[in-house]
């Protein structure tokens, strides 16, 4: 890590935390760090707080795929993407200090809203109705009109992501190695007359997701990009695919994927 000289901390900006944050500037600054107000300027961007500060910040910062991301956790314990605790000054160190660090990559997903708005998410996109009746999607994969959807929603999710809301819907925790996405239904509506695969699929990389919204009340569907709600009027298709921006973290020894996937669910 010593070629990254130029640190950003991204954090709330009220007293409590200032104060607990203290140290780490302090600490950065002993160790030759250059810490900069502006994350265009950063070429190591460390979120203080937890999954959800993380989230923020990388969204904030725009997605970089040319930095180096890590996550402290304010919580008391470790989790999928903060690698170290506020308290844990010998763990900070030793990664700071090293002439060679190992970096892991996330995957992340595009989505492009009518051929228009796009941005990206490292956990997951999710679309739901917002009454209170059946939504209805026309789902493709490719080109291929793959079923329509009636139900609450549907989350596509990174593999990273997959251990999130993903999971809460029974969908299976996927390796970050795999370039993929996987499809999650939220309460679909299968019976004689109406039916959908009624399990999450995992796509490939190389497949690109259509979702066209069926004009039935439904124009203005609640969408979210990881923990963060998107809102637009009359959508009518939604593309999602696997981005090509990679979110790089520190790769930490004992600290694999799965061994924090043991640690949260274990």
């Amino acid at each position: 890590m010593t070629a990254r000289r130029n640190l950003y901390f991204y954090h709330k900006k009220d007293t409590k935390m200032i104060e607990k944050v203290q140290s780490l500037y302090d600490l950065a600054e002993a160790h030759q760090f250059n810490i900069v107000n502006d994350p265009k300027k950063a070429n190591i961007i460390v979120s203080i707080g937890g999954d959800g500060a993380f989230l923020q910040a990388v969204r904030k910062t725009g997605f970089r795929d040319d930095c180096l991301y890590a996550g402290i956790s304010t919580t008391g314990s470790l989790s999928m993407y903060c690698d170290f605790q506020l308290d844990d000054r010998p763990k900070m160190l030793g990664a700071i200090t090293k002439e060679q660090i190992e970096v892991r990559r996330y995957p992340t997903i595009e989505v492009t809203i009518d051929n228009q708005t796009s941005f990206h998410c490292l956990n997951e996109f999710s679309i739901r109705s917002p009454i209170i009746k059946t939504f209805l999607l026309d789902v493709y994969i490719d080109d291929l009109h793959f079923e329509t959807f009636r139900g609450d929603g549907m989350i596509v999710a990174t593999p990273t992501g997959s251990t999130a809301y993903n999971k809460s819907l029974r969908g299976s925790i996927v390796d970050p190695l795999l370039p993929c996405m996987q499809v999650s239904e939220m309460a679909s509506l299968n019976n004689n007359r109406y039916r959908t695969l009624g399990s999450s699929f995992i796509l490939s990389g190389e497949r690109k997701l259509m979702l066209s919204v069926v004009q039935d009340g439904n124009e203005h569907p609640t969408m979210g990009m990881d923990n963060e709600a998107i809102s637009i009027r009359h959508v009518k298709e939604i593309e999602i695919k696997l981005s090509e921006k990679r979110i790089k973290t520190v790769k930490l020894k004992d600290n694999s994927f799965w061994e924090k996937v043991q640690r949260t669910f274990l």
